[in-house]
């Protein structure tokens, strides 16, 4: 893509702010790399955990070591279900009272990821957060100055940025096989969770749940969104969900968004909670794609699901307009592998391409399409992140 930095470039841009980040954010924890094990907590033992929780214990130098949750029933049956051994609270205050650790994940309804990543970072806990990190820009951009001055490192999800698919795109994109890029599309929708009442809560909503993926993925190939405008609204205004009954909707169900990036590319997100899809959550089979990339030579697009990635089709003039499926091997990518990724990456002295600068400027589009809608405005961004994520 023109007037793209390169890779030589960029690192060396960055990597000697990132070399001090890191080194900083290691002071004062040296007794995790001498004992080979970092000490995470979980916190929110709902369904998420039960994906995240296996894949943590699939870690040789990763240690759960307290569950917590409100319902103190759900950290018991965590426990026992996957025979974790790890201590059990009622609450965020009685845990970093209790068993020390290292790293907090945070698991719970959206609308307190912000305040229970704080308290955590007070005491002085590295974060990896679930999406969001916070309720606002603002409030996401004072949790990382807080966590530096710390020297702490803060994460947050989602981490379509690891799969393999993405770097092929991406080194794809990079290598000028599609020609001048132009226009992207994203689209991530199903009917709606029944299991809680938070989705559709203030705070809640299809952006932060479902379109986050796509806005990831798309500005991680595309580059740092300039400017947002948006659509939204609630076409279905009342729910019945498992731990409320009938409730009334507050938050966007529908949503399509329009970003600029550099070079006048234009990409459009749609996402909501009242899209039929025959596979629902279960994306193994998912044939359709779900992120497209138009350029003038050349049409690419991802299989399945930014976070459950089954392969890349292109047709192109190389090609002779001919499709091919490449890319298939998930290389051991899961959506719920970046607490662990993180993680070892701390242990290791290395830095990942989860980026949580990335993930604020997520949140910042977010905030801004919710601006527009009131608005009717095109919304101007302010957020960055180091970009290209991917070497070509």
């Amino acid at each position: 893509m023109a007037n793209q930095i390169t890779r030589q470039e960029f690192l060396t841009k960055t990597a000697m702010a990132s070399a001090a980040l890191l080194v900083s954010s290691l002071e004062g924890w040296a007794n995790v790399t001498e004992n080979k094990k970092l000490k995470v907590a979980i916190i929110g033992c709902g369904s998420v955990s039960g994906s995240y929780i296996p894949k943590l214990l699939t870690s040789d130098v990763i240690q759960i070591v307290s569950l917590c949750d409100i319902k103190y029933d759900r950290a018991l049956e965590r426990n026992k279900t996957f025979k974790v051994n790890a201590k059990t609270y009622h609450n965020i205050d009685e845990m970093l009272k209790g068993e020390p650790f290292d790293m907090m994940i945070t698991l719970t309804d959206m609308q307190v990821h912000e305040g229970l990543n704080r308290k955590a970072i007070m005491a002085g806990k590295h974060v990896w957060s679930e999406k969001p990190m916070a309720n606002s820009y603002k409030a996401g951009k004072e949790l990382l100055d807080l966590a530096r001055s710390k020297k702490l490192r803060l994460w947050g999800a989602p981490a379509v940025v690891n799969s393999p698919q993405f770097e092929f795109m991406s080194k794809k994109i990079q290598s000028g096989e599609l020609g001048k890029i132009s226009s992207a599309h994203g689209q991530y929708g199903h009917t709606g969770p029944t299991w809680s009442a938070f989705f559709y809560e203030k705070g809640g909503g299809s952006m932060p749940d479902l379109g986050v993926y796509n806005m990831a993925s798309l500005t991680g190939l595309l580059g740092p969104a300039k400017s947002v405008m948006a659509m939204l609204s609630i076409v279905t205004p009342e729910r019945t969900v498992d731990d409320k009954g009938k409730i009334k909707v507050e938050a966007e169900d529908n949503a399509h968004l329009l970003l600029e990036h550099d070079n006048n590319v234009i990409s459009h997100v749609m996402c909501g909670f009242n899209f039929y899809d025959r596979f629902g959550h279960q994306a193994k089979d998912q044939r359709l794609h779900s992120i497209q990339i138009y350029g003038s030579e050349g049409n690419m697009r991802l299989i399945g699901y930014d976070w459950e990635t089954n392969g890349v089709a292109i047709d192109s003039v190389k090609t002779n307009g001919e499709e091919q499926l490449l890319c298939t091997d998930k290389g051991g990518y899961e959506w719920r592998e970046g607490a662990k990724v993180v993680g070892e990456s701390m242990l290791k002295g290395i830095e990942p391409r989860i980026n949580v600068e990335h993930a604020l400027h997520v949140l910042e589009i977010i905030e801004a399409a919710r601006k527009s809608q009131e608005t009717g405005t095109r919304i101007k961004l302010k957020s960055k992140f180091p970009w290209p994520m991917v070497g070509s």
